[in-house]
């Protein structure tokens, strides 16, 4: 019990907001592969006695036909976190009042879907401002996790743009994808923000320490395609720095690295999803098993209570970029689908 921690979370991405963020229109029919992927993760998970947070996007919350696989999760001891309503990557770009409609609607959504209201976020897209830490704040949110320090935002928004089928209004509304070069001095270790609204604890995404590229298992598994060797090795040389400068990681989940090409033929564009889900669950084992031989992996917001009886540094909310504290109402472009509850302005 006496070992660092490593937090492990997994964003539950829907195949439509895949489809949304690539600019394909089969998205509005909301297609899910959650009866697929939330029980083959749930025995990934129960195999190994881990607990870990689940951000859930509330437009999945509010299916009927979804609420038996998310229910599923609650009950099986897993933390429950909120993703947003809509699944924006630009949600930094919201005027208050569509953030607080968009957190009460995913909120409700997700209380009756999981018996569970969510104390955590996490931002689309890593989509953060201080706007959103703000009402977080009020809403008596225990922590954020959107935070994802890295030099590599740029070049994956550009892979990403190179792979999609988006109009010059959707490029433009994902511009802050991924975000910055200059995101990358962003710290690895929890701080909290120094809002007046409350106590917030920040959780960033843990990439490499120094370098700050990615890990995520995402990231594994597209380097995977190329040698399964580099794979490991890579986030083998990533725990090793983690441990060697105390830093304890917080390790980010996607649901297609549960799936394979055999399961979701129609998100090919995504990086990785040539692989079979064989191929996929054996590079997640390994990393797990490197992670847990290392770290004893918690939930975060297990994360958050323990980083709490330590000293944590307080930081300006001008931590977040320039361009995404904007947050001026000038967001004209109408909302996808209606809320469940209160209408955006």
């Amino acid at each position: 019990m006496d070992r660092s921690i490593a937090s492990i979370s997994l964003d539950l991405d829907n195949k439509w907001s895949y489809l949304k963020t690539h600019g394909d229109d089969a998205w509005s029919s909301l297609p899910s592969y959650l009866d697929l992927v939330v029980p083959r993760i749930l025995e990934f998970l129960d195999h190994r006695r881990i607990q870990i947070t689940v951000f859930v996007v509330g437009e999945d919350a509010a299916q009927p036909a979804n609420r038996a696989a998310l229910a599923s999760i609650a009950q099986a001891g897993h933390e429950i976190g909120n993703h947003s309503f809509h699944h924006e990557p630009w949600l930094h770009e919201y005027t208050r009042q569509q953030l607080i409609d968009e957190l009460a609607a995913s909120e409700s959504a997700i209380l009756q879907a999981t018996g569970q209201r969510p104390v955590g976020f996490r931002g689309p897209g890593f989509s953060v401002s201080e706007e959103v830490l703000r009402v977080l704040g009020e809403r008596g949110y225990r922590y954020d996790a959107t935070l994802f320090p890295t030099f590599l935002g740029p070049l994956a928004r550009a892979y990403y743009f190179l792979r999609s089928n988006l109009n010059r209004q959707q490029r433009s509304q994902r511009k802050a994808l991924f975000g910055k070069m200059r995101d990358g001095f962003r710290p690895l270790r929890p701080f909290e923000w120094n809002l007046p609204e409350g106590r917030l604890v920040e959780i960033p995404v843990t990439t490499m320490p120094l370098l700050k590229l990615p890990i995520h298992l995402s990231y594994l598994l597209y380097l995977s395609k190329f040698s399964p060797w580099l794979a490991r090795s890579y986030f083998w040389q990533s725990i090793k720095l983690c441990r060697l400068l105390g830093v304890e990681p917080s390790l980010l989940l996607h649901p297609l690295d549960f799936l394979g090409a055999e399961d979701a033929a129609d998100l090919s564009f995504f990086p990785g999803m040539d692989l079979s889900a064989s191929h996929k669950l054996k590079i997640v084992a390994a990393a797990f098993d490197q992670l847990t031989r290392n770290f004893r992996p918690v939930t975060v917001l297990e994360h958050v209570e323990i980083a709490l009886r330590r000293k944590l540094v307080r930081r300006d909310l001008s931590l977040v970029r320039p361009a995404e504290r904007r947050n001026s109402g000038a967001n004209k472009e109408p909302p996808s689908r209606a809320l469940p509850t209160r209408g955006r302005e």
